[in-house]
């Protein structure tokens, strides 16, 4: 898994590439997510338009760290699901707890 992170109007973007499974995908997720819980604005978007696949582990650390922005007075975003990404998030009924969007553009508005 690879990692590509910018901002876009004020709102940090996270690009997950490859597999979010566990090991060190989730631990060098997870330190960029808490490095944008420490900044003041607190918004973000998990952009899995290039993310084929998803475990436990990787529902795991997207779930602690909604919480992580929620507690924190800020708010995490999932944009660009992919079918097999989206289809493990319906089953675990995570759509559901997650607002997820079709583009990054459009999570991003959604902030506003």
């Amino acid at each position: 898994m690879k990692l590509n992170t910018y901002e876009k109007d004020g709102i940090d973007v996270v690009e997950v590439k490859g597999q979010l499974m566990g090991g060190p995908d989730t631990g060098e997720l997870d330190e960029k997510l808490y490095s944008i819980i420490g900044k003041e604005k607190k918004k973000a978007v998990v952009d899995l338009k290039d993310c084929d696949w998803i475990n436990s582990s990787g529902l795991s650390i997207l779930i602690h760290h909604y919480k992580k922005f929620k507690d924190a007075g800020g708010e995490l975003k999932l944009a660009n699901l992919t079918n097999k990404v989206e289809r493990i998030l319906v089953i675990s009924r995570l759509t559901e707890v997650f607002d997820v969007k079709d583009s990054v553009e459009e999570a991003i508005n959604a902030f506003n």
